[in-house]
């Protein structure tokens, strides 16, 4: 089943697509590297589910793009299952430590959270989140999940091109700093060339450790339970808190230990929760809650639903123009408003009621006028002054810092990673895990992988409705998609790219259900978003009326919104938007798949 398009005055597709939107009836995969959506095709294959396939991809994730993504880091899914379509987020971030508050981070100099570093770890939450997902949707013996994984950490996995540019970006730093990563990632001392073999021993032995622990347990879910306590109760956790209390070089240019322990580890279990939903012409769209940006999907596509089709189109000037501006206000409002719900009621928690409501989008709507904002304009909510977040256009980054997504210049220096399957039962799965990549802080040479950096999201304010507080999740980025229709899942989506997630996804949404593209189609179009907001990543710039665009959307148009003020970065033809997506027609059984082409990596697979 798929939406019924509104075609009238929308800028028909490309006749080209860089490859099929592929179809067929036994199962869909696809992901942002081609041996993980075949690993989770394999699974397919071999009588295994959607959650079983996810599942093993994600590890191979691990493995196969380490600079985007790794088992200390986090993971936010939403799924439905063939027997239950309501649509379900899988909690797989993190809170932040007992140790990490404000007055700690202030006290060692700081007024940002680092963005490379241990102490800017949030508690890991990626892999106790496959796990739960295997135990409570999956089929397959974890043993038989992470088989693939083991074997390409174990027998080596060819470099990609964007794995060597990543480690020679960091070169010096490991050298001088993180001796333990440079082990790993600079043998003989050099940055590896493209081809060159991987391996990652140590990972390989932690996971087959994992696979021990449920040795004699009596039943599947045993097993996967044993290996989760192997990772939050015993030597995944020790080996955590044993490394971080050694102080070590962050992105600030000094030196700090972590403070995540193995309490925080034990303290901590992935959860699930019902989806943020809203429906836009006929199709319902499933996002996390507020303490992920997912909110500023459904708020964009609020303000949008106010406008006729082709007065949206983003291959156009007066389209681009307003896409680009209601994403403006969008993600002003997650700034002022979104925050991880406190469950003491200290904080209030982000007003979603008024939010998404029709009238409030109305007032954020009649904002919109023919010239490029500069300002960041959060709307206020019950009269009360929206929180404005400390704006800098620049303060200095550091080796290693940040998000991997694409700069404000435009240009890739990589991304997080995503993956999507859908089962001929018709259980679906959009995953995108991240953080913990090989850049992020120093490897744990115990265990074979570094922790995260997601509290750099956080802010050092006690006034800000996403400050740093402990055992508080820090407001993510991460932000996959599931789409219904008449209350049946019938699409996954998503992509990497930080703050440019639920922008790309916008523009692939618009295209598909209002202009009738395929999803290959719609992946392929040209791709913009805005670099108007502050960045959740450190050292968390701004570009006032930043709007970075692929020269594809054409000289007539790019003219046009630099004559509106936009301060148009151009970031090459191929650059922008890394997608991709599976679907299902409940009614027929027929599937289809797309993935991106940029970057040479993304791949669909399936029959």
């Amino acid at each position: 089943m798929t939406p019924e398009p509104q075609t009238s005055g929308f800028t028909p597709p490309d006749a080209f697509t860089t490859r099929p939107t592929l179809q067929g009836r036994f199962g869909m995969s696809a992901s942002t590297h081609w041996v993980a959506s075949s690993t989770a095709q394999a699974v397919l294959e071999r009588g295994g589910n959607a959650f079983d396939a996810a599942v093993a991809a994600g590890f191979v994730l691990h493995v196969v793009e380490p600079h985007l993504n790794g088992p200390g880091g986090d993971l936010t899914a939403v799924v439905a299952t063939a027997d239950d379509p309501a649509p379900v987020v899988v909690v797989g971030q993190g809170p932040a430590p007992k140790g990490a508050t404000i007055e700690h981070f202030r006290d060692e100099g700081l007024d940002l959270v680092p963005g490379a570093g241990a102490l800017a770890a949030a508690v890991p939450g990626a892999v106790d989140a496959w796990l739960m997902l295997l135990t409570e949707h999956g089929t397959w013996e974890l043993a038989d999940v992470l088989e693939f994984a083991i074997t390409y950490a174990a027998e080596g996995q060819p470099a990609l091109d964007r794995v060597c540019s990543t480690i020679a970006g960091v070169a010096d730093l490991m050298t001088e700093h993180w001796p333990t990563s440079a082990a790993v990632w600079l043998p003989g001392g050099e940055v590896p060339r493209p081809g060159d073999v991987l391996r990652l021993e140590q990972y390989a032995t932690t996971l087959r450790r994992l696979v021990a622990a449920g040795d004699g347990a009596a039943t599947r879910e045993d097993r996967i339970e044993a290996a989760r306590r192997a990772w939050g109760e015993g030597f995944v956790a020790e080996a955590v808190e044993a490394f971080v209390r050694t102080p070590h070089r962050h992105s600030s240019g000094t030196d700090h230990a972590g403070v995540v322990t193995a309490a925080d580890l034990a303290g901590f279990r992935a959860s699930t929760e019902p989806a943020l939903t809203r429906d836009f012409h006929g199709v319902t769209v499933a996002k996390t809650g507020p303490w992920g940006q997912g909110p500023v999907l459904l708020q964009a596509l609020a303000i949008l639903e106010g406008y006729a089709p082709h007065e949206v189109d983003p291959s156009t000037a007066d389209g681009a123009h307003r896409v680009i501006e209601t994403l403006k206000l969008a993600l002003a409002d997650r700034d002022a408003h979104y925050g991880d719900p406190d469950p003491a009621g200290d904080v209030p928690t982000a007003p979603l009621e008024v939010l998404l409501s029709p009238e409030y989008a109305a007032t954020r709507r009649a904002l919109i006028g023919d010239r490029a904002s500069h300002e960041l304009r959060p709307g206020s909510v019950g009269g009360a002054t929206p929180y404005l977040p400390p704006l800098s256009t620049d303060r200095d980054g550091g080796a290693g810092a940040g998000e991997p997504t694409v700069s404000v210049s435009g240009r890739t220096r990589g991304d997080t990673c995503h993956v999507d399957v859908v089962d001929r039962w018709g259980n679906f799965v959009s995953a995108t895990p991240s953080g913990g990549w090989l850049q992020s802080s120093p490897m744990i040479p115990e265990l074979g992988f570094c922790l995260g950096t997601r509290l750099q999201m956080t802010w050092l304010d006690e006034r800000s409705p996403s400050a740093l507080r402990p055992g508080r999740r820090p407001r993510t980025t991460l932000s996959p998609t599931l789409l219904l229709r008449d209350g049946r899942p019938w699409c996954a989506l998503g992509t990497p790219g930080g703050d440019q997630q639920d922008q790309w996804q916008l523009l692939y949404l618009l295209r598909t259900i209002l202009g009738g593209y395929t999803p290959q189609q719609a992946i392929d179009a040209p791709a913009l978003h805005t670099t108007s907001m502050p960045g959740s990543f450190w050292p968390r710039n701004w570009t006032p009326g930043g709007a970075v665009v692929e020269d594809r959307l054409g000289e007539d148009v790019i003219a046009d919104l630099e004559a509106r003020g936009h301060v148009v970065t151009r970031a090459g033809d191929w650059a922008l938007g890394r997608l991709s997506a599976v679907t299902r027609d409940p009614r027929t059984g027929l599937m289809s798949a797309a993935a991106n082409p940029r970057g040479a990596q993304g791949y669909a697979v399936g029959r």
